[in-house]
């Protein structure tokens, strides 16, 4: 990484609101899914038959968009693949966590993600917080902490992957912003849901050679289990997941390239409600009173966050530049 004098990124909030609730929207729809398959198909079996469907599916978006093959060629840069590591590893963790913990839960620990970005945009692209937003994340942290209830007799420290998932995700967004501005979003999705794949692949080629016994498998079916064979409906749910995918992956891209990543990320807070709307209609899962005030702190923080970045001065310098156009 080198220090360099960034271009002028667009700052189109309207734009950037609207693509991430959409986005969001679908990434609940996606995890309510996933849920609704953990019992019966493995996460990698579920990645590897996900990617078969939505890769070409993307291409065919590329090839009628007039990219074709230079989508594929610029899926392989440096900051793609990095970018698309922090995601594959952010959806490790919040898929690991989803079969054993309410969505609600879930939720409000990868929604730390927008105070982490303020984080991030402060000491990594040069973008300062305010004292209101150090504040914010103050509130958002004492949100999280009535969500996932530490040292409470029903915490457990799978709650906190989704604290660790809301990590990989700021930092993503950050990138996206920063070193992938000029990528097209299709290229991004192309090179997320490459990725994805071949995690898939590895991990089960992985399971395969170490064969983990009952006890690891009770731990966590929905990692360690073996391949299963799909009935029908496991397909229709899988093609379905394709789908999602192929949504979600243009829509987070085009929306952080679209407007500054803490304005965005605020409106990526609505995925709070669509996964408490989820769980509650799919799960029976009813938020408690703790998690409902947390998910409000959180909220609020978010909004903070939005106010402080809207009344800040314009960047001009950044820590993470690519140092050239195409980010690779």
């Amino acid at each position: 990484m080198n220090v360099s004098v960034i271009t002028v990124r667009p700052q189109r909030p309207v734009l950037g609101a609207v693509l991430i609730v959409g986005a969001v929207f679908l990434m609940a729809l996606q995890d309510a899914v996933i849920k609704l398959a953990s019992s019966d198909v493995t996460l990698w079996q579920l990645y590897v038959l996900r990617g078969v469907i939505a890769l070409p599916l993307l291409i065919v978006i590329a090839a009628a968009s007039g990219q074709g093959a230079s989508v594929l060629a610029a899926a392989f840069g440096r900051w793609t693949l990095l970018r698309a590591a922090l995601l594959v590893s952010m959806y490790v963790s919040i898929y690991a966590a989803i079969p054993v913990l309410p969505l609600a839960v879930v939720a409000g620990g990868m929604y730390t993600a927008p105070l982490f970005i303020a984080l991030f945009s402060a000491l990594l692209i040069g973008e300062p917080v305010r004292p209101a937003g150090w504040m914010a994340l103050l509130l958002g942290s004492l949100g999280v902490a009535l969500i996932l209830k530490p040292g409470a007799e029903a915490f457990t420290p799978l709650a906190l992957l989704p604290v660790l998932a809301g990590l990989f995700y700021a930092l993503a967004a950050i990138l996206t912003r920063s070193c992938c501005q000029a990528d097209k979003p299709v290229t991004l999705a192309v090179s997320l849901n490459l990725s994805l794949l071949l995690m898939g692949g590895l991990a089960s080629l992985a399971l395969v050679i170490w064969q983990p016994g009952a006890a690891q498998i009770a731990l966590s079916p929905f990692l360690f289990s073996a391949w299963v064979e799909l009935r029908p409906f496991d397909w229709g749910l899988i093609v379905l997941l394709a789908l999602l995918i192929v949504g979600i992956g243009v829509g987070l891209a085009a929306a952080y390239q679209a407007a500054p990543p803490a304005i965005v990320a605020t409106f990526d807070f609505s995925y709070l409600i669509f996964a408490a709307v989820f769980g509650f209609v799919l799960f029976a899962e009813i938020p408690d009173p703790f998690t409902v005030a947390g998910m409000v702190l959180i909220a609020g923080a978010g909004l903070m966050v939005m106010t402080v970045s809207v009344r800040s001065a314009p960047v001009r310098t950044s820590l993470l530049s690519p140092g050239r156009g195409e980010g690779g």
